[in-house]
């Protein structure tokens, strides 16, 4: 069936593709709605056994295994979430629609430009939808922010900034085979703080863009990638997107912070300032004291339930094609030169074992001034700092829109 068609009464059938890991964090979502009547979990999928959850109980009747055609051919949901390594989403998400289903895709939803396409083109031949699942998307101060930039209140925008440091254990490189490399068995993987835990910055950012002048298109991508420790891809980045029209947009981030930030949207225009703490949802507009917490957030797999019941009156928060500006930026990223890799008395370590952390110094104040001034570190004289890469994307189609592809 396609979006919409089941009607209000059916409930939908629900399965989770890469049901451990942050899928334990889907199925919590899940659990309060089966309960309620809202959806019915019919199926779990996981290459190793599936975990138990308090949060997440495993109502009776689901189907539990390892074979996710083999669950999809029996249970044949409705809507599939995949939650799985991001190499695999393409593959997972075209066979999942191969058997009629919706996709909830955990971001980075694909990438390339050309799976990019290729998972457009197959939800165009199947009349199928995709949300992506970049929640911060779904944000009330979000809205707010975005809001206060289309009705003209910060003026023309001069500049888009985020920046945001973390920092990530021995552990967590060692969560998974494909953990901090860059491919696995010959494919993609990218799993560097820009492509996984620091997308949504990235994301929030353009989505800022968007709402200034429409969807992104970039034409120009610089970009500077570091490490602290033997891995493929970055856990420090510094990336600088002019688009074809609009402000600059940079993202400072880091996995190696000294000081906890987690994630400002910085933007700046000719009447004001606004800074959004997107992880938060703190926001503060021109004129506000201090910032302020602007509650609410619509859940990702509720709109789109509410989107398939009535795909006229309720657009999708996340759509693939509004993720087409991340995925033409995060194809650069994946084809730039391996990250610098830092160490020496730049390098400091705290803790032992699996909880060892490694933290750069001096980084907060690198990644501070880069978001401020929207510039790369090299460009104000960071001694550790090493040549951009720089890739020019004239000529880009500007990405289309369906009628399902409307966002809130």
């Amino acid at each position: 069936m396609a979006a919409g068609r089941a009607g209000a009464a059916a409930v939908p059938r629900i399965a989770v593709v890469g049901a451990n890991g942050h899928g334990r964090w889907h199925r919590r979502v899940i659990a309060p709605l089966h309960a309620a009547g809202r959806l019915r979990l019919v199926a779990l999928v996981d290459v190793r056994p599936v975990e138990e959850d308090p949060a997440a109980p495993v109502p009776a009747g689901t189907v539990v295994g390892a074979d996710h055609r083999e669950a999809l051919r029996a249970v044949r949901p409705d809507v599939v979430v995949i939650c799985t390594p991001p190499h695999t989403h393409l593959p997972l998400a075209l066979d999942a629609l191969s058997y009629g289903a919706d996709l909830l895709l955990e971001k980075p939803p694909v990438l390339s430009t050309a799976e990019h396409r290729e998972l457009s083109a197959a939800l165009a031949d199947t009349g199928r939808v995709c949300q992506v699942g970049f929640q911060a998307l779904g944000s009330a101060a979000l809205a707010e922010l975005t809001g206060a930039v289309t009705a003209g209140r910060l003026g023309t925008l001069t500049g888009i900034s985020t920046v945001a440091a973390w920092q990530r254990s021995d552990g967590y490189y060692a969560r998974a085979p494909w953990a901090g490399r860059r491919t696995l068995h010959g494919r993609p993987v990218l799993d560097g703080a820009l492509a996984n835990p620091l997308a949504h910055a990235v994301m929030q950012c353009l989505a800022v863009a968007e709402a200034a002048g429409g969807p992104v298109v970039p034409e120009r991508v610089e970009l500077e990638r570091y490490r602290v420790r033997p891995i493929e891809v970055d856990d420090t980045a510094v990336l600088r997107v002019t688009p074809r029209s609009g402000p600059p947009i940079v993202a400072a981030v880091t996995l190696a912070g000294e000081e906890f930030v987690p994630g400002e949207v910085i933007v700046t225009g000719t009447a004001g300032r606004a800074v959004l703490e997107y992880s938060t949802d703190r926001l503060r507009l021109p004129g506000d004291d201090a910032p302020r917490e602007v509650a609410g957030r619509r859940g990702l797999l509720e709109n789109l339930l509410a989107h398939r019941a009535d795909p006229r009156s309720v657009p999708l928060i996340a759509p693939l094609a509004r993720t087409a500006p991340f995925t033409a930026v995060l194809e650069v990223v994946r084809a730039a030169p391996e990250p610098t890799l830092l160490g020496g008395d730049l390098v400091a370590a705290a803790g032992d074992g699996p909880d060892r952390v490694l933290t750069l110094t001096g980084v907060n104040e690198v990644l501070r001034r880069a978001a401020e001034r929207r510039q790369l570190p090299s460009e104000f004289g960071v001694p550790w700092a090493g040549t951009p890469h720089r890739v020019l994307l004239a000529g880009q189609p500007a990405p289309q829109r369906s009628a399902n592809d409307l966002t809130g």
